[in-house]
């Protein structure tokens, strides 16, 4: 019997080359993939990235086996900045060495701008990465993030704090957004978060960040309820913020929450943490989810006693120097 003949291994593309309704399988597995793993509705920014697609005005990568995409990926650059906006390796191609030359290729693309000098990479699908896989990887650094799940499921309501009756805290309102602009750098000042996500360096990359919160479906549905801001009990300037996001009905993500270094230790993230989850609950969550950098361990250990479980790991990549 003659050997049957292997199929040609998947060449990458330009994105341009694809057609919106080429990707419409694979994005279609996408979206069920992002709901079955992180409980999370990703038909808003499924949409984007057709109309993007359709449009030939988003730069990236496909993967196709014959004729077919069978993953690809797409990039932003600006403000000297190249970000990686998503990466997906559909489950009949789903090798772990697909999904490093899709970013490998993405990553060398960004490089060759001389307009970036600075790449970010934060995709919750994407999973371990060996360091000998990491691509360009003199230049690269690599965190481990943790994408955590607390399920409302027999969880019983947290009790106040102690910092319950001398940190007032406010539902947020766009007023606040200057102070949290402000509270965040200070906050994340000698942070690795900080080294993760370079808008938390700066007043204005702050700025920038509240801005995306609020507007790009990829982080969700802003959601004002369990969105908080604490003041601190002597002066009245904004110390804390909770930020939160609807990302699929039934489950809320807690997208940033932060304290100024002036009340740490006092109480104040549990507090306000403590009352997002009312939020959620009282809206008829089932789940509320969240990451947090894995070397956190304060933060990771204030989420696990409240009831947080870690149910996948990603990496968190920057590359510099290139």
């Amino acid at each position: 019997m003659a050997a049957r003949p292997e199929a040609p291994a998947p060449e990458i593309v330009e994105l341009s080359r694809i057609g919106a309704g080429d990707l419409d399988p694979l994005i279609e597995e996408e979206i069920r993939v992002w709901r079955t793993r992180l409980h999370w509705d990703f038909r808003p920014a499924a949409d984007l990235i057709r109309r993007y697609v359709g449009m030939r005005a988003l730069s990236g990568f496909a993967l196709l086996a014959g004729s077919r995409p069978a993953g690809y990926t797409y990039y932003v650059c600006e403000d000297r900045k190249g970000l990686v906006g998503n990466l997906y390796v559909g489950a009949a191609h789903g090798s772990r060495a697909y999904e490093h030359h899709l970013l490998a290729a993405t990553v060398e693309a960004m490089m060759a701008s001389r307009a970036v000098a600075r790449i970010e990479s934060q995709l919750m699908l994407l999973g371990h990465i060996p360091a000998s896989a990491v691509p360009f990887a003199p230049s690269a650094r690599c965190y481990e993030r943790n994408f955590m799940v607390l399920d409302f499921a027999g969880w019983a309501p947290l009790p106040p704090g102690k910092a319950s009756l001398r940190a007032p805290v406010a539902t947020w309102d766009d007023r606040y957004h200057e102070d949290a602009a402000r509270l965040i750098p200070a906050a994340y000042a000698a942070h690795i978060d900080a080294d993760i996500n370079d808008q938390y360096r700066s007043i204005a990359g702050a700025r920038r960040f509240l801005t995306n919160l609020a507007q790009y479906p990829g982080c969700g549905t802003f959601f004002q309820p369990a969105s908080l801001v604490a003041f601190h009990p002597g002066g009245g300037w904004v110390c804390g913020v909770s930020l939160a996001s609807l990302v699929a009905e039934g489950v809320g993500h807690i997208t940033q929450i932060c304290v100024a270094p002036e009340v740490r230790g006092t109480g104040v993230g549990y507090e306000l943490l403590r009352r997002s989850l009312g939020a959620f609950r009282s809206h008829g969550c089932r789940k509320v989810s969240l990451t947090v950098t894995a070397s956190n361990r304060r933060a990771v250990e204030l989420y696990e006693r409240v009831g947080f479980r870690r149910e996948r790991v990603f990496p968190a990549l920057v590359w510099e120097g290139f």
